[in-house]
């Protein structure tokens, strides 16, 4: 029994994906035959059948979709390793699938790249943001090399990822020029639950943090006038300029936005490492 190839785990994902044999050729810059001997050859070796032929249509069957998963499996895998052996070379070339969540990839982060890229202008950087949650999920799925989050991993994926601390940030509450609290030099902890507030999303890491510093304040989550719930430092900050509302959100971000904004401290907040943060690197 012959073996099977990459090369024809390659033709036969492209195929899978365009469902059309001459759509498939032209993505791998290959003949439209060639595509065709390759799909047929697989099917002939272990007599299944890959595809059904409807006409000029082609559709994948469940045998197909079978090898489909463990194609994808199998060349992430082969991409894996094939930068795993490259990265032995000092950093002369290589790819980092690096992942950050949002506050720190669009604050922090990207002067470190800059600063990377000034002394390895060989190795490739590609960076995806999302939220705390989500950038953990996929570091811990192999998406990412490594990832920074300023929240913390889940207990669920604390098995397979290692987390420390390589930076530190504070939380601020923030209001606009319209809020009752801008000319004031601090507030009451109990005000805080007078105020409506603009909060981001679950799985948020600045939101972790602004959710443990509640409750190192004795203070309810739920009792809190929540009015909009948003996905990006970016939008709370456009929401609060021009509202009532208050916001807790990164001193990275507040810096840059100083002159809309005056940041709030809570005159009973006793311990200040209560409104800090950490970046943390997570690695699968």
């Amino acid at each position: 029994m012959a073996r099977m190839t990459l090369d024809q785990l390659e033709i036969f994902l492209a195929t899978a994906e365009h469902l059309h044999f001459t759509k498939a050729a032209e993505a791998l810059y290959i003949t439209q035959p060639a595509v065709s001997a390759a799909i047929a050859s697989l099917e002939n070796e272990y007599g299944v059948k890959l595809f059904h032929r409807v006409g000029r249509h082609i559709e994948i069957t469940e045998t197909g979709r079978l090898l489909q998963l463990e194609a994808q499996r199998i060349l992430t895998q082969v991409t894996l390793t094939e930068r795993g052996l490259a990265e032995f070379n000092d950093l002369q070339r290589g790819e980092l699938q690096l992942g950050s969540s949002l506050t720190i990839g669009n604050y922090w982060l990207p002067a470190k790249i800059s600063d990377f890229q000034e002394r390895y202008p060989a190795i490739k950087i590609n960076c995806t943001l999302a939220n705390t949650e989500e950038i953990c999920l996929g570091t811990a799925n192999g998406r990412f090399d490594l990832a920074l989050i300023e929240g913390e991993v889940k207990s669920d994926l604390t098995h397979c990822l290692e987390q420390e601390s390589v930076g530190s940030d504070r939380l601020l509450i923030i209001v606009g020029r319209s809020h009752p609290w801008y000319k004031r030099e601090a507030i009451e902890l109990p005000e805080l639950v007078e105020t409506p507030w603009v909060m981001r999303e679950s799985g948020s890491g600045t939101q972790q943090r602004f959710e443990e510093a509640l409750r190192n304040w004795g203070i309810d989550l739920q009792i809190l006038k929540v009015t909009l719930l948003l996905n990006t430092g970016e939008m709370v900050k456009a929401i609060i300029e021009n509202s009532s509302a208050a916001a807790g959100i990164s001193e990275s971000l507040s810096r840059i936005y100083a002159p809309f904004f005056k940041n709030k401290t809570p005159s009973a907040l006793s311990n200040p490492r209560l409104s800090s943060f950490r970046a943390d690197v997570v690695i699968s």
